[in-house]
């Protein structure tokens, strides 16, 4: 009887200790913080580069994960985004596409109403000359952007609070210019015509408004 005793205890007092074992880990684990879903700590990769400082402009965090940025492009884009936390060079080059075509669009079909919103003065007046030439000529166009291969920065400068950014665009353009009677005196649908272009859009970082306008036209 007192056998059976003993072997009792030391059967209970080896459960015991099992039980505060594993009661024990259980609470040592309960006191650390668990990691809500989506906690940004969780989402980064390990061995991996450091992580971008959250506090710098959008424009800089994503000028760092450009390839091949020349030094005059990176030293502008900072300057711009220093002045200007909205300015996003995605958001941009999305802009300028749109404004490519645009602008395009507009001087071919002698749209002029279009050609003042988007350009300034000088380039305006170069738009204009054009299409007056192509009027006395009595010629009109018959173009198709077919589609644009590649829009980058090609240079980015902040004078005073005018920045100004460049975009190079290669692009596929289908041309064809007719006569009065409507005859085509150059170019054809048929075949794509590749286009390399440099526009430079400005716009004043102090402005309420969000909109560049296309300063200056060049060959690419």
């Amino acid at each position: 009887m007192i056998l059976e005793i003993i072997v009792l205890a030391m059967i209970a007092a080896f459960l015991g200790l099992r039980l505060y074992s594993v009661l024990g880990q259980r609470a040592e684990h309960e006191e650390e913080s668990i990691p809500t879903r989506f906690d940004p700590s969780e989402q980064k990769p390990k061995a991996v580069a450091p992580a971008q400082d959250q506090s710098a402009p959008q424009a800089v965090q994503q000028l760092e994960q450009m390839p091949d940025v020349i030094p005059a492009v990176e030293r502008g884009v900072r300057e711009i985004a220093a002045a200007d936390r909205r300015f996003d060079i995605t958001g941009f080059l999305e802009g300028a596409k749109a404004a490519y075509g645009m602008v395009l669009e507009a001087f071919w079909n002698a749209d002029r109403e279009t050609l003042k919103e988007l350009c300034d003065s000088d380039v305006y007046e170069s738009f204009d000359a054009a299409i007056t030439a192509r009027e006395e000529a009595g010629e009109t166009l018959a173009n198709s952007l077919i589609r644009i291969e590649e829009a980058v920065i090609d240079s980015a400068s902040l004078d005073g609070t005018m920045a100004r950014v460049g975009v190079r665009f290669v692009a596929d353009i289908a041309a064809v210019t007719r006569d009065k009677d409507g005859a085509v005196i150059a170019g054809s649908l048929d075949d794509a015509v590749e286009s390399r272009d440099i526009w430079t859009f400005m716009r004043d970082v102090n402005s309420d408004g969000p909109n560049w306008i296309l300063d200056e036209t060049d060959e690419g």
